[in-house]
């Protein structure tokens, strides 16, 4: 994809902001760092909680699937008011309901009471994530890659001073003061971030006109006038589509492979010591390849990036089939950090694609539209793969998932931006 975006874009982000442009992607991903724990330390409070309510894992089952699906459809809503109205409402909100959520868990003394105060953090953490994801579209047109995976990998990474912690304060039979002061500490960090946190005036930096390889009816540049969709004109392209399903079956590899990573390896025969490492790379492999992966499609052609990487996501789900067979416990851990690497780098992949193919005025709505496909990736790699399990084997629901990743990566291929007299 050619993009060619005036040299001192700098400066001008600058005589904006009045600092540095980069500030809006340090706070952006101070915020994701913070509300990470609803998603990484879920497995850490699991097992405390039914102990400490008297109810049954089963009954606490839902609680993280409930996350998902919560997480992922208030961005729609809380993304279209961003694009219209700046950050800040939305991120004042998200403050009260992430940090309030964990607030209101420390002190839940029924099973209600943990749906409905881990349903309201989830909303606070989808308004942040649409928040900061699109902070980078809309700042960063020339940077996309970098700085999506920059924000995308706090997110995964952010749990690694937070896990412990919460571990800690279990052991000491200290839950109730581990999850409100977590919870003060995620609301009052992202008031603080929402104070740095604007969005640049519509067009405030217009792509250059000497790039030659687009014509007048291309909607690929993303912030030169051309062009920019609204949610309702996104969708009525096949691109959109293709991308819903991209995002669906890349994310089932990876939620199956994340949520199973160590049933599984117990399941072939391998060591405890083995699917502990394994499950060691997960966040570290997820971390990276949002910032590595993202970080290279601003350097070479986004669509073949994309693609390239979902097959060796494929490869790699494939590839721990393999040596999970073979009992081989360093294949069986490369192979999961390989997966994993490559399957985490949707979360900087598919919002660049967003804001180079629809513009950077609707990113926000638009691109939640397309996480939301994570949802039916979420059903697959929870309910759906348990349910397989029983059914045809460990190993064969496996190569499911690795294909569904396959054929995300196949019609990666066809991915090309959309011309508006020919794709609406």
């Amino acid at each position: 994809m050619s993009s060619v975006y005036p040299n001192d874009i700098d400066d001008v982000a600058r005589g904006i902001l009045g600092y540095s442009r980069w500030w809006q992607i340090v706070a952006a991903a101070v915020m994701m760092a913070l509300v990470s724990p609803y998603q990484y330390v879920w497995s850490s409070l699991e097992g405390p909680l039914a102990v400490e309510l008297d109810a049954s894992l089963s009954a606490l089952g839902f609680v993280f699937t409930a996350y998902v699906v919560i997480m992922a459809l208030v961005q729609f809503p809380a993304g279209w008011w961003r694009d219209r109205h700046g950050p800040r409402v939305v991120t004042v909100i998200a403050g009260v309901l992430a940090g309030g959520g964990y607030v209101g868990l420390a002190f839940a003394t029924e099973l209600w009471q943990v749906y409905l105060f881990y349903g309201l953090g989830a909303a606070g953490v989808g308004m942040v994530y649409t928040v900061a994801v699109n902070t980078a579209v809309k700042w960063f047109p020339d940077k996309r890659g970098l700085t999506t995976g920059i924000g995308t990998m706090a997110f995964a990474a952010g749990s690694a001073a937070f896990v412990p912690f919460i571990r800690y304060m279990i052991a000491g039979d200290a839950i109730t003061t581990g999850l409100w002061s977590m919870g003060v500490l995620i609301g009052v960090g992202i008031m603080v971030g929402t104070v740095v946190l604007k969005d640049p005036p519509h067009n405030w930096v217009a792509e250059s006109d000497s790039s030659e390889t687009e014509t007048e009816s291309s909607t690929a540049v993303a912030d030169g006038g051309r062009r920019h969709y609204t949610w309702r004109e996104m969708v009525r392209t096949w691109q959109f589509w293709v991308m819903y399903f991209m995002f669906f079956a890349v994310s089932a590899a990876g939620l199956m492979i994340t949520a199973r990573t160590i049933l599984y390896a117990e399941a072939v025969g391998l060591t405890a010591a083995t699917a502990t490492i394994a499950a060691t790379v997960l966040p570290v492999g997820s971390a990276a390849g949002r910032l590595v992966v993202g970080g290279l499609s601003d350097r070479y052609d986004r669509e073949l990036i994309t693609a390239i990487s979902f097959l060796l996501c494929g490869i790699g789900t494939l590839a721990v089939v393999g040596f999970g067979s073979l009992e081989s416990s360093i294949g069986y851990i490369v192979a999961v950090a390989i997966a994993v690497f490559f399957w985490s780098s949707q979360f900087s992949l598919f919002p660049s694609l967003v804001g180079d193919y629809y513009g950077s005025k609707h990113s926000s709505a638009n691109y939640s539209l397309v996480y939301s496909g994570k949802m039916w990736g979420g059903v697959f790699g929870g309910g759906v793969v348990g349910w397989l399990v029983v059914i045809i084997g460990w190993e064969a629901t496996f190569v499911v998932g690795g294909v569904l990743a396959l054929a995300a990566g196949g019609v990666g291929f066809l991915l090309r931006p959309p011309i508006a007299s020919k794709d609406l």
